[in-house]
């Protein structure tokens, strides 16, 4: 059985990117004027466009081994950045043998970016990234949708799961990360009350990951 994680090119890109993203810990942007909030998510993205905003490596791994498990035809993405969850996605997609990975990024030079990172792993041909905000640009999107990964700003995160749940198969998975972070709160709430048609659990990855089944449709 293929697994192309193994591969020496691709983990030589992911190696480089992780490394990368380390450098960027103690560079965060924080909004300008002494103001508590970015006045847009287009004001957001441009100040983090050079800043990698990584899932772990061990997240990734779990990314791939349930699209691997599940063989979805299509997997979403909310929030691309320099592509380094979208290469695990990919990975997955590709050894599968089936489906495509559809991703959105509002800053158009990480997405560029994440195309080039993409190619030089050679994971890019399953993958399409949409570039624009992900409550426009994924509205669009075919079902069904068998997995959804949401990496992206995480007050939008829930909007992006309602935009997406008429699209969702029975059953599908959808990964939520960083759940620690305070602005996950809303979103958890809502995944883990069974009245909307999740059942929920938090793994133990960095910065937290929950995984959540759709159980309508």
């Amino acid at each position: 059985m293929t697994n192309t994680l193994a591969a020496p090119q691709l983990g030589a890109v992911l190696g480089r990117m992780f490394a990368a993203a380390a450098r960027d810990e103690d560079h965060v942007p924080a909004p300008p004027d002494g103001r508590a909030s970015w006045a847009t998510p287009l004001e957001r993205a441009e100040a983090f466009q050079d800043i990698y905003i990584p899932i772990s490596a061990e997240a990734g791994k779990l990314l791939y081994t349930l699209v691997r498990a599940i063989r979805p035809e299509t997997v979403v993405e909310f929030g691309t950045s320099f592509g380094i969850s979208t290469i695990y996605l990919a990975a997955a997609v590709a050894d599968n043998g089936t489906g495509q990975v559809v991703t959105t990024e509002l800053s158009s030079r990480k997405a560029d970016a994440a195309r080039s990172n993409l190619q030089e792993a050679g994971v890019a041909e399953p993958v399409t990234i949409l570039v624009g905000d992900a409550r426009q640009t994924l509205g669009e999107v075919p079902g069904p949708v068998g997995l959804v990964l949401l990496d992206g700003w995480k007050d939008l995160c829930l909007p992006v799961l309602r935009l997406l749940e008429p699209k969702l198969a029975p059953g599908a998975l959808v990964a939520a990360d960083d759940i620690t972070h305070q602005g996950m709160a809303g979103y958890l709430d809502y995944v883990r009350d069974p009245a909307n048609g999740y059942v929920s659990v938090a793994f133990p990855v960095e910065d937290g990951m929950e995984i959540s089944s759709w159980t309508l449709g």
